[in-house]
């Protein structure tokens, strides 16, 4: 299917489109591409995005990481197609001689437990990781000291590491690209932002019909989806609908140590809920504040004082080397925080047939976005799931209140 160029406008070049996505982040521009590579999708495309700089948007504010220890199979196998994607652009998006390769640096996540409920977590997600094909290897604290020499471990039962595909990735790369390669494919991207949308009901149920947006144009349409990250429920309400996904901070700390490790520091969870790893020549850590409650979604104020009250003593008790650092920079982003089970919201309403989500992901939407962007255009365009069954993440369960229960959410 070949489509005309079209690039960023300020106005639409149509009053009419059989899909419209809103946001333009990481997931917005997946499900976009996806849709546009279909041979068997022919309709017009309208990505609306009220940040063209990207500023204050999730996937700005990423730190880019990749894994497959999760507890539950449909995460694991979500994750471990964006693995394979970033890993093979060439086979994934091309054949394209522009695109460049994107490596995961196979740093691993590191998980510890400090007590026996928690390296029995432990065993049983590796146990699932391992039956999923994932490279999960649980470590005894003789082991961990063994090959991590540098960790202080008196109080640490055992611990998971997976060393093959887990890590950090030019989620920046990937985001560019199928933003560039959907604007190639005919996706338009409107800058502006949704203030309505309307609906209607007929005798096979109530379907969205279009939208207004802030600068006032009034567009029609075969469905939307909904891909406005923190702001995902300001954009269901407008549709007449309830999502409990809220923005919530998460901070991140670049800094400096003194004493280099000697090796690479896999991201580790310490039992604080302060996570770190290296990131470069330097060492990034990341927490969310100890008040952890929803935030106006533009609140994106730093929140300094964590740095020395709780970030800097967690991984300096860890990580004995990390007493003497210097903080480089700092920043706050927002995750999408589903607040019935951190997981995400994927595909129709089921009242609303023809309004889709692709929300609520609680910080694993970088990783997540291969799968959710290919699933949700096979299912817009086919009616199922065709590679990957997303229907663990169905909006169903909010309604019957059934968390999809994730024990490695971080």
């Amino acid at each position: 299917m070949t489509h005309a160029h079209t690039s960023n406008t300020a106005a639409p070049n149509h009053t009419s489109y059989d899909a419209i996505i809103v946001g333009g982040g990481i997931m917005g521009s997946a499900i976009a591409w996806f849709l546009a590579r279909r041979d068997d999708f022919g309709g017009r495309i309208l990505v609306i995005e009220r940040d063209p700089s990207y500023e204050f948007a999730s996937t700005s504010h990423t730190n880019s990481c990749i894994r497959q220890q999760f507890s539950t199979e449909i995460n694991i196998k979500v994750s471990q197609f964006g693995a394979d994607f970033v890993q093979d652009l060439q086979h994934y998006m091309g054949p394209d001689e522009r695109l460049p390769d994107c490596p995961i640096q196979s740093f691993g996540y590191m998980y510890l437990a400090n007590s026996e409920s928690g390296a029995q977590v432990l065993r049983e997600n590796q146990a699932l990781q391992a039956r999923c094909g994932a490279g999960t290897q649980l470590l005894s604290r003789e082991e961990l000291d063994a090959r991590y020499p540098f960790y202080a471990l008196d109080d640490i039962l055992l611990a998971s590491h997976n060393p093959i595909n887990e890590g950090y990735f030019e989620g920046a790369t990937l985001f560019d690209w199928w933003r560039r390669l959907g604007r190639e494919a005919g996706v338009e991207v409107l800058h502006d932002e949704v203030v309505s949308i309307t609906r209607q009901s007929g005798p096979e149920g109530a379907r969205v019909t279009g939208l207004v947006t802030a600068a006032g144009h009034t567009l029609s349409c075969g469905l939307i989806v909904n891909a406005s990250g923190p702001r995902a429920a300001l954009t269901a309400h407008m549709a007449g609908l309830e999502l409990p996904v809220e923005p919530r901070k998460r901070l991140t700390f670049i800094f400096d140590a003194a004493e280099a490790l000697g090796q690479t520091l896999p991201l580790t969870i310490d039992s604080s809920g302060v996570h770190v790893r290296s990131d470069g020549a330097y060492y990034m850590a990341g927490c969310a504040p100890d008040d952890d409650a929803a935030v106006a979604v533009d609140d994106f104020d730093d929140r300094p004082e964590l740095w020395e009250e709780k970030v800097w003593p967690a991984i300096a008790s860890r990580i004995p080397a990390f007493e003497r650092i210097k903080l480089i920079r700092s920043w706050v982003g927002h995750y999408a925080y589903n607040t019935l089970d951190q997981n995400a919201v994927v595909g129709p309403h089921p009242e609303l047939a023809n309004f889709y989500f692709a929300n609520g992901f609680s910080g694993h939407g970088l990783q997540q976005s291969p799968a959710v962007g290919r699933g949700l255009a096979e299912l817009i365009v086919t009616g199922a799931y065709q590679s990957l069954d997303l229907t663990p993440f169905a909006y169903q369960r909010l309604i019957d209140n059934r968390p999809l229960v994730e024990k490695a959410v971080i």
